[in-house]
């Protein structure tokens, strides 16, 4: 009799969970769930209800983890944003992206035939071992490097690119074939990291959006499963990535209609793993048009060590920082119906040279939070300017942008 009882009572708590997150049929209920799971409070509301953004920083359990949460109302439609983001996925919609691609289908070299390594990157490879190398790799390519290239060939760059490129195409094939069971090991230092692990501890992390991925009843349906490949300069070196973009759509009148997921499955800089989510929620009566909201959980190296907690501390304030002028120049232009973005509005919010003179690698840290926003914001700005002049600005390259 108690254990059915217990049986019983689990099976309705799990019921009403799920009910009371799905449900968002006013702006009191949209509250209450970002309260619980993104830890906004009501100042924060209040500031939505004057038309400002809010940021918040998210509990981590890591200490190489940073994790924002970001919200703002748009006046847009959920078709419009997501027909916004489909076509700016693959655009250099921003001078701070080198290079961009995508695989296929199936993947082959032709998808990455635009991709070039940076010289410093390939003569960092000459004296790369396991467990001491400047790139993030693993264990198997790093030796891969050292037996099948010829560093006295007077072509060794071209060949070191080429070897690159295929074990890159390779690693993309398995993911495909395999999911995350084939994420890279990063042997590049003495410490190992497992992306795997990474990635699930991340995954697992509560938070609004992640609730609704996590989530049977919710109902998303899977409308774009693409991986991208990209090079984006920081600054202090230019990072390769490849991201796995899936795109959900929700037939739904509340809560989110459209949920973005960027989960990160190599970088040979900087990052050990990284997962954004943006979500389009519809909230009936709601007098401030929709919402937007952005969540981003990563982890990355140098945030541990001597100085480790002053490291955190100056990456969440900048973060938080950057995010909400973001927000708030994505809000003044999308209202405005005249909104174009350059790297120059990032500077507006960050301290000149601040990621130079104290730790060098955390600069990338914060453009990666920025850029995810910005693919999001900056896809629903364009398509209203297309036929319209852009105010005149004057825009600053990406390094004089300093985090």
């Amino acid at each position: 009799m108690l254990t059915r009882l217990q049986c019983l009572l689990c099976t309705l708590v799990v019921c009403f969970g799920a009910r009371t997150t799905l449900a968002q049929g006013s702006f009191g209920e949209f509250q209450k769930l970002l309260r619980d799971k993104a830890a906004f409070e009501e100042t924060d509301f209040a500031a939505l209800q004057l038309n400002q953004p809010v940021v918040r920083l998210a509990p981590t359990s890591d200490k190489q983890e940073i994790a924002v949460t970001g919200l703002v109302n748009i006046q847009a439609s959920a078709e419009e944003f997501l027909r916004s983001y489909r076509d700016s996925m693959m655009r250099k919609n921003n001078t701070a992206i080198l290079e961009i691609g995508s695989f296929g289908l199936q993947p082959s070299l032709r998808d990455l035939e635009t991709l070039t390594l940076e010289a410093r990157d390939i003569d960092d490879l000459k004296d790369c071992v396991v467990g001491d190398c400047q790139i993030k790799l693993s264990a198997p390519m790093i030796e891969r490097f050292r037996k099948e290239i010829d560093w006295d060939a007077p072509d060794y760059q071209l060949n070191v690119t080429n070897l690159f490129k295929q074990m890159l195409l390779d690693y993309v094939k398995d993911y495909r074939a395999h999911g995350d069971a084939v994420l890279i090991e990063y042997s590049h230092n003495q410490d190992q990291v497992s992306l795997a692990s990474e990635q699930r501890a991340i995954d697992s992390a509560p938070s609004y959006i992640n609730e609704f991925l996590n989530n049977s009843k919710a109902g998303l349906q899977l409308i774009d499963d693409t991986l991208v490949w990209s090079k984006i300069k920081f600054g202090l070196k230019p990072v390769i990535t490849v991201n796995h973009i899936l795109i959900y759509r929700r037939d739904s009148d509340t809560g989110p209609q459209v949920v973005v997921a960027s989960k990160q499955i190599y970088a040979n800089h900087y990052f050990n793993a990284s997962l954004a989510l943006t979500a389009f929620v519809n909230v009936p009566g709601a007098t401030n048009g929709a919402y937007l909201v952005y969540e981003n959980r990563s982890r990355a190296d140098g945030l541990d060590g001597p100085f480790g907690k002053l490291k955190r501390e100056v990456v969440q304030k900048k973060a938080v920082e950057g995010l909400r002028g973001i927000l708030q120049n994505s809000k003044t232009r999308l209202d405005g119906s005249a909104w174009t973005t350059t790297t120059a509005e990032l500077s507006l919010y960050q301290s000149q040279g601040w990621g130079h003179r104290l730790f060098g690698g955390i600069r990338p840290l914060l453009w990666l939070l920025m850029l995810s926003a910005l693919i999001a914001l900056l896809a629903l700005g364009r398509r209203r300017v297309d036929n319209r002049p852009a105010p005149k600005s004057k825009a600053l390259k990406p390094e004089s942008a300093n985090s």
